[in-house]
């Protein structure tokens, strides 16, 4: 390990990974007043570029890690913008050779929550401070100022957190950085997974809403994108609702068609949205429509199954009528599914807290999320007021607010659905969101039978309504029940 000297160590942050994400958010450190930034690349080629292409940020190169850990100051502050897997642990394990104890590691790419829990345990061991921070905005936000997630010890966010604060987004509201310690080890990137979640779920609305309007209402993209921009000055406020008007708006400058008519209908996918769903099974959180918007993506995949099943229907259901309020029930249902997607991402959130022993504050996570990430909304205000009013809040469809506004959408909600269905165009997410609603609604659900035949075949025993304690029915034998617990 090599000594620093104070005249050498110049840089207070750096930053490893130097692609497009780690070159932006190199760049906006950079721009911040009281930072001077290091930064090392595995290919010196990329560092050199940067460099060259901005002397105005000031950049302290290294060409080594060594040279990259003795260009900062005590307590040396790296965050890595590399690939997520073995890339990552190499880096990790090259910086704890360069580092010494009481320096922080920083991950601020779309890791697996379980493996920063790892990675957090293992460079502890070692004396270090190690972050798991989600960052989101794409390659703008890193550049103009992201929501930024840190997770890992409380003491580390002394140091980091003015250097994050200083180039988060700020919420249009009031002011506020959209950064705040999330909590322990693998929190940061939990919340940045469910982030991306609900992010599924929400593409996914906005599309089935363009593709209601379009088969059914009958407009042309041109069309949609004014009633998108409509609805962006309202409840539906938010990022994906104003990037979608423009993408509907865009032509293709050598056909003349609308862009949206020439991309082929194949949504592809990283894993965030796949681990959200696989979590969620793991400790039996519904989020029915979060993962039907990930199948949704799988199915547009399925090229050669599509062809095939496209091929054997020789009748297709005739598009439903709609009535003179059908785009005014799109957006009621697109909303009230919305509300949905992000209640069941809070749901998952406080269930990995649980689980996890995280002391994670809802209401703090919506107020980062109003600017900067690609799920910024207006009505995250509203979420942010509901677990501020209620912090123990069962659900958030249980606030008296979105319970309202849930219910002035409802029936618009159920007339979409109900049209879609009948018109053959698929809404996976309008009605899985629904089916949801309905299930928190209901009186009872059929779950007794579902236990009744698990009792049956498998003793797994039921609970009565009128009496405490499990039973069990001799289904094979006289048919009698028993009492096998109090």
């Amino acid at each position: 390990m090599s000594e620093t000297s104070p005249a050498s160590a110049t840089a207070n942050i750096g930053v490893v990974g130097l692609a497009v994400m780690g070159s932006n958010l190199a760049r906006n450190l950079a721009s911040r007043e009281g930072n001077t930034v290091a930064v090392y690349n595995r290919s010196p080629e990329r560092t050199t570029q940067l460099v060259e292409a901005h002397p105005e940020a000031g950049f302290v190169p290294a060409a080594t890690i060594e040279d990259f850990a003795a260009s900062l100051q005590r307590p040396r502050t790296a965050i890595i913008m590399v690939q997520a897997g073995a890339g990552t642990d190499a880096v990790i394990d090259q910086l704890c050779e360069a580092f010494e104890p009481g320096d922080i590691i920083v991950d601020g790419g779309n890791a697996l929550y379980t493996d920063t829990i790892r990675r957090e345990a293992a460079v502890r061991e070692r004396g270090l401070h190690f972050v798991g921070a989600g960052i989101s905005g794409g390659e703008e936000g890193a550049l103009n100022g992201p929501s930024i997630m840190p997770g890992g010890p409380a003491e580390s966010y002394e140091t980091l957190g003015p250097i994050l604060e200083s180039i988060a987004a700020r919420a249009p509201e009031d002011g506020s950085p959209c950064v705040t310690h999330v909590g322990t080890d693998g929190a940061g990137h939990f919340v940045k997974m469910v982030h991306n979640g609900i992010e599924y779920a929400d593409m996914q609305l906005i599309a089935e809403a363009y593709d209601l309007l379009r088969r059914l209402g009958g407009l042309e993209p041109a069309q949609i994108a004014d009633v998108f921009a409509e609805w962006n000055k309202g409840d539906l406020e938010s990022y994906l609702i104003e990037i979608t008007a423009e993408v509907l708006r865009h032509i293709d400058a050598e056909t003349e068609k609308p862009i949206v008519d020439l991309i082929v209908d194949e949504a592809g996918m990283k894993g965030t949205g796949t681990w959200t769903v696989q979590t969620a099974l793991s400790l039996g959180v519904p989020v029915s429509g979060i993962a039907e918007a990930v199948f949704a993506r799988g199915v547009s995949g399925r090229t050669s199954q599509r062809q095939a099943v496209r091929e054997t229907i020789t009748a297709k259901p005739e598009a439903a009528p709609v009535s003179a309020s059908f785009v005014e029930d799109v957006r009621q249902a697109l909303y009230a599914s919305k509300v949905i997607a992000y209640a069941q991402g809070f749901d998952l959130i406080l269930a990995g807290a649980e689980e996890y022993n995280w002391a994670i504050n809802p209401g703090a996570v919506a107020k980062i999320w109003r600017a900067g990430c690609i799920i910024r909304a207006r009505f995250l205000n509203r979420i942010a007021e509901a677990y501020d009013r209620a912090p123990e809040l069962d659900s958030l469809i249980a606030d008296p607010y979105f319970a309202a506004e849930v219910a002035k959408g409802v029936d618009a909600w159920r007339r979409i659905v109900a049209t879609a269905a009948l018109s053959g165009v698929p809404a996976p997410v309008f009605g899985a969101s629904l089916a949801y609603y309905d299930s928190l609604a209901s009186d009872r659900l059929p779950a007794a039978l579902v236990q009744g035949q698990r009792d049956f075949f498998g003793a797994h025993t039921y609970g009565r309504v009128d009496r405490a304690g499990k039973f069990h029915t001799d289904w094979s034998g006289d048919r009698r029940e028993q009492q096998v617990s109090s």
